[in-house]
């Protein structure tokens, strides 16, 4: 159900609060706020509130929150319900999210039952709050806290809340390196509820877990998702580039890196930028193109240097790394050596790097470091200078129970006393590496033996978080036992609608029939003009060459061969033109205009005495716009000649004349000074006046079908051309296509 979300702002001027959050050292405030119902304000628990600088929570059983944001952050609210909302943070206020319509179309009962189960959903999430905070200390005590939310979840059977125990469990085993176990949990999130939060955690738990193929295929089809939080699609991307990295299809890993950090950037979540800037240069590296990796890890660097110095000693390191491989050691001994300095300024506590996993091997500490400039020395065969540094990572780790490093520096320190001839210091230092060896053997016994105790642990509480599981689908089913009534009911009903749309549906196939019939009707009426079209051009063109044979023969009657042969080759011309045109409704003026001066001129030859002829087209005429049937004109010219001026005593004038009306309409004028349409009749035979003219007959159907077929294309109206009755006006006009 759609709700419309209106947010109250309640900006309390509170001068000790203001002060407390002013004062932190980041920058950052502290920012409470609360999502309620409009009309009772009931809580709304599990609403996600996020920051696009990364900062996450969720609302509580009473609806309330807390986030650590800065001034001009973006607070984006958002949940399944709801509409999401984005606010600009501009000082400390409190922010409290109303929800309209929350308990829209809900029962008096059922709001009765949701308000008497707040106190079940308090218990449940202040237990996920429980297993947040020890997750990164105890792990028995996280996992504890998971079994308690979901112990009454069984009862209840709601979906939304075991899913998001599951889905943090599932965060747990993740964050110590149980992979098997997190994907595991994160499955049955899914299975109790689909979330693009859970499938991008899934995704990422594949590709720790070294199963990159199933990382793409979870993580793929999220990449079309919209309205995700920004930083979940940073997650999603990132995710992506790592599975592809993996796959060595680096190609692939650059483009989702790249992707994501443009939403970083867009958003300034800094950590996510130093990532991504991080493994592109990465990829950059493994591709061997230097100069591109060095770039991008420079912009690393950079942002580094604006979030806090153990993240730009992190990256430094990994800089460091990339100058190793490529042996570059003088570059990494300075980068190393400053970040040494940044070090003795800060804690003497390890610095560890952020991620998932707590694995020593990626804790970042100044005995380590030393050993790392210790073995750059070593591979310039800078023995001398090598040594200090080895030296002071034994004592260090020595301090600091570091016996892994305490074990590589002493061995490697008896390796170069080796090198150097030395061989009492070389043997006392490799004394005291067998020394570290057997201590080391020693505490890894002891870890091993906790492991196994602690593996026992966790395999008893899975099988309880696997009993409650059972116990909530066992739940489930009798609660769809006490549905299948009320299911039964509703498929009455829906029978009953089926009827009625049954009804519908043949309503609509009579109207669609209906329309086919109309359509068909009128396709089948198009096809007969086409036809008739047809028809009336092939009768046209037997016309006009009988009449023109008639001009021939009196050329041969008169024994002029000369002229009888220049009349057949122009013919000839004029015919291939006409047969070329024969099977088209519509050709372009400029060619119909030359056939007419063309045969306009095969009939002055034969008649010069009787009549002149002009031409006259508009210059201004964009001639090649306009298109007209072929052999339209044609008749009408031939009746000016030989029922008009063949019968004149003195010589008359034929013109024609072509003019623009409007933009898109023309008129072509056939004008003659010959004897009239009235003495011509006079002048026929009985026998020709029995007759009709096929050429005007097969012209004025032709006219009627085009007008049909094209809208009115074609006007045509005939006129004395004086008051006396004498001479013939043809007046043709003609729109653009």
């Amino acid at each position: 159900m759609a709700r419309h979300i209106y947010i109250l702002l309640l900006i309390l001027f509170s001068s000790l609060g203001s002060l407390a959050q002013v004062g932190n050292a980041q920058g950052q405030i502290q920012i409470k706020g609360s999502v309620k119902g409009k009309e009772n304000y009931a809580p709304i628990s599990g609403v996600r509130v996020s920051t696009d600088k990364g900062a996450f929570t969720t609302t509580n059983a009473l609806g309330e929150f807390v986030i650590r944001a800065s001034v001009g952050d973006i607070l984006m609210v958002e949940g399944p319900e709801l509409e999401t909302v984005r606010y600009r943070i501009k000082s400390g206020e409190d922010v409290d999210v109303l929800v309209e319509g929350y308990y829209g179309g809900v029962s008096k009962k059922q709001k009765r039952e949701a308000i008497s189960s707040r106190s079940f959903l308090a218990d449940h999430q202040r237990f996920l709050d429980s297993a947040n905070v020890y997750k990164k200390t105890n792990l028995e005590k996280s996992i504890d806290f998971i079994a308690r939310s979901m112990e009454p979840l069984g009862s209840s059977g709601n979906k939304t809340e075991f899913s998001a125990s599951l889905r943090t469990l599932g965060e747990i085993y993740m964050f110590h390196e149980q992979y098997d176990l997190a994907i595991t949990n994160f499955k049955d999130a899914l299975a109790a509820q689909e979330s693009n939060k859970t499938k991008i955690h899934l995704g990422r738990a594949y590709v720790l877990n070294g199963n990159y193929e199933s990382a793409i295929s979870i993580l793929e089809p999220l990449v079309t998702v919209r309205n995700m939080v920004p930083y979940q699609r940073i997650e999603l991307f990132e995710a992506l580039g790592d599975a592809n990295k993996e796959l060595n299809k680096l190609k692939d890993a650059q483009g989702y890196y790249q992707q994501g950090l443009l939403i970083a950037e867009k958003n300034q979540i800094s950590p996510k930028e130093i990532d991504l800037n991080s493994k592109i240069a990465d990829v950059f590296a493994s591709e061997d193109r230097v100069i591109e990796a060095e770039g991008f890890y420079q912009n690393s660097l950079n942002l580094s240097k604006e979030v806090a110095p153990e993240r730009l000693i992190q990256e430094s390191e990994k800089v460091a790394d990339f100058y190793n491989q490529k042996s570059r050691y003088n570059d990494e001994i300075q980068l190393r050596k400053r970040n040494l300095d940044e070090l003795k300024q800060m804690s003497r506590a390890s610095v560890a790097t952020r991620g998932l996993g707590i694995n020593t091997r990626d804790t970042i500490t100044s005995q380590r470091i030393n050993y790392k400039i210790a073995n750059a020395y070593i591979a310039q065969d800078k023995l001398e200078e090598a040594i200090p540094y080895l030296e002071k990572s034994i004592v260090e780790a020595d301090k600091d129970d570091d016996l892994v490093v305490q074990k590589d520096a002493t061995r490697k320190l008896s390796e170069v006393y080796g090198y150097k001839g030395d061989y009492g210091k070389a043997l006392a230092s490799y004394q005291d590496y067998v020394a570290v060896v057997d201590s080391l053997y020693v505490r890894k016994e002891q870890e091993i033996s906790r492991a196994a105790r602690f593996n026992r642990e966790i395999a008893n509480t899975q099988n309880r978080i696997s009993s409650l599981e059972q116990e909530r689908e066992l739940s489930q089913s009798k609660y769809s036992l006490a549905v299948t009534e009320q299911q039964l009911y509703e498929e009455t009903s829906k029978r009953q609608k089926w009827i009625i749309y049954s009804l519908i549906f043949g309503i609509a196939l009579m109207a669609l029939t209906a329309f086919l019939y109309y359509r068909s009707n009128r396709q089948q009426k198009l096809a007969n003009n086409l036809l008739a079209l047809k028809s009336l051009r092939t009768q046209m063109n037997p016309h006009f060459i009988f009449n023109a044979l008639n001009s021939v023969n009196t050329y041969i009657a008169k024994s002029d061969e000369r002229s009888a042969n220049r009349f057949l080759s122009e013919f000839s011309v004029l015919m291939r033109s006409v047969l070329e045109n024969s099977e088209e409704d519509f050709i372009p003026l400029a060619k119909e205009l030359e056939l007419l001066e063309l045969y306009v001129k095969l009939e002055h030859s034969r008649f010069s005495d009787k009549f002149d002829y002009e031409i006259d087209v508009d210059k201004k005429i964009d001639v090649d716009a306009f298109q007209i049937p072929p052999m339209l004109l044609q008749p009408y010219i031939e009746n000016a000649i030989w029922h008009g001026l063949r019968y004149r005593e003195e010589k008359g004038c034929l013109k024609i004349k072509v003019r623009q009306i409007t933009d898109d309409m023309l008129e072509i004028c056939i004008e003659d000074d010959g004897i009239g349409r009235k003495r011509s009749a006079e002048l026929k035979t009985t026998n020709q006046k029995k007759q009709k003219s096929k050429g005007m007959g097969n012209i004025k159907k032709r006219i009627q079908i085009l007008n049909d077929m094209y809208k009115n294309r074609v006007d045509v109206s005939i006129a004395d051309l004086n008051k006396d009755q004498t001479g013939t006006r043809v007046s043709l006009k003609l729109k653009k296509q």
